[in-house]
């Protein structure tokens, strides 16, 4: 109920200096609430996970970021996790080049397990909170909603896939599985997803068994760089990664995994983040690297690839690449709204949360919660990290010198 107060009063906001009273004046209502909540409320009002509608949608729903019955981790080893998550990044924000050095980039894909496995426990709720369970962005036409624009690309890669009703379907990097139940619905296809992170696992399935779908979809915890590890050869029709390959330490070592659990034949569909340097990217350009710095850091990122390197992974591990683009190539067009417009946005009723001014009261209520030991030590952090990194992306997305949704369509040779 707060959030559709919030919602509403925030589009009625209209001078320069309303948000900041409406944030104000809420903040104090959340403050009670959440004290009353805590003391003196039934357990009706506990947290409830629920696929149909955002988890995070209420008060209640709040206070279980970074808490909640499938938790992996304790309250008392966030601030843990968050401070050697960010002894990977040393120097990042402060200098730029420090976190593109040959040592630095060497070390984070040497501990990536520990850096994905980290960042996920920490962020993942922030994501369901101002994203939902889709964690990935979308070329978006005028008149179309947020949502519409997630769907379609999902739809439009399940298509390129040649996702059929009979099919068996990997999903590489699933995350709380968002796209995969789409994937599901939409085609009827029997799709397994893979995570790193047993948090994402138990939301997943919890989620896929919610929509009654657990017989055809389902989240495995697994490192996508072992795919052979867990699954023989052959197993699946197609497989699609969306905005998850960028995690990995090695691509070649990914890629191949996905061409093992492929048929002869099966498709391999992706949308990747990468630089562009065919827009003008310049490595040696310190406001461009401190852009892609920025992005790494706040992502969990060993580093980012640019399309070449993007292509020559997959042609060195038996695909032929079929197709290759940048869905956001018409992003500054005037047909389409950027795809980092979410993340700068207007004061609009359902997207306030993921604008910059919603950001903001995010890590107002964050410290809120933290200061009355309701969220865990360490959230704030948390909240600091993400709010950094849009900013990076809305940069990298203006100047077009990054993109997080280059297409690769690739077959199985």
């Amino acid at each position: 109920m707060f959030f559709t107060v919030l919602d509403s009063a925030v589009s009625t906001v209209v001078q320069p200096g309303g948000i900041y009273l409406v944030v104000g004046t809420l903040s104090a209502f959340v403050a009670v609430h959440l004290l009353f909540t805590r003391f003196f409320s039934s357990s009706n009002t506990a947290f409830k996970r629920d696929v149909h509608n955002k988890t995070f949608n209420t008060v209640s729903g709040a206070t279980g970021l970074l808490s909640n019955p499938d938790s992996v981790l304790s309250r008392e080893k966030v601030q843990g996790s968050i401070a050697e998550y960010e002894t990977l990044f040393a120097g990042a924000r402060k200098s730029v080049g420090t976190t593109s050095n040959r040592d630095s980039i060497e070390h984070r894909e040497k501990e990536y397990q520990t850096m994905v496995n980290s960042f996920y426990d920490l962020v993942t709720d922030f994501y369901e909170w101002g994203w939902g369970q889709s964690f990935h962005f979308a070329p978006r036409f005028i008149g179309e909603t947020f949502e519409e624009s997630i769907v379609r690309s999902e739809y439009y890669l399940a298509l390129r896939a040649n996702i059929q009703p009979t099919s068996k379907v990997l999903d590489v990097g699933c995350g709380v599985g968002g796209p995969m139940r789409n994937i599901q619905q939409f085609t009827g296809a029997d799709i397994t997803g893979v995570t790193i992170n047993e948090y994402q696992v138990r939301v997943g399935n919890r989620y896929c068994a919610q929509k009654g779908i657990d017989d055809k979809c389902r989240s495995v915890q697994c490192d996508f760089q072992k795919l052979p590890e867990k699954f023989e050869a052959g197993t699946f029709d197609a497989a699609y990664a969306i905005e998850a390959t960028c995690h990995s330490p090695d691509r070649k070592v990914c890629f191949q995994g996905v061409n093992h659990c492929l048929k002869k034949g099966g498709m391999f569909v992706a949308y990747e983040w990468v630089v562009l340097p065919e827009r003008g990217y310049d490595s040696n350009n310190p406001d461009h690297v401190r852009v892609k710095e920025g992005i790494e850091v706040g992502n969990g990122l060993p580093t980012l690839a640019t399309t070449q390197e993007i292509v020559k992974a997959l042609e060195e591990t038996g695909f032929e690449v079929v197709d290759v683009f940048d869905a956001n190539r018409n992003v500054h067009s005037g047909r389409e709204v950027p795809w980092y417009y979410t993340l700068t946005g207007s004061l609009t009723l359902k997207g306030f949360r993921m604008t910059r001014f919603g950001r903001n009261a995010t890590h107002a209520l964050v410290s809120l919660l933290e200061l009355l030991r309701i969220a865990p030590r360490g959230s704030v952090r948390v909240s600091a990290l993400l709010n950094a990194t849009a900013l990076d992306l809305v940069e990298g997305g203006r100047k077009e010198i990054f993109t997080p949704s280059l297409c690769v369509v690739a077959r199985k040779k």
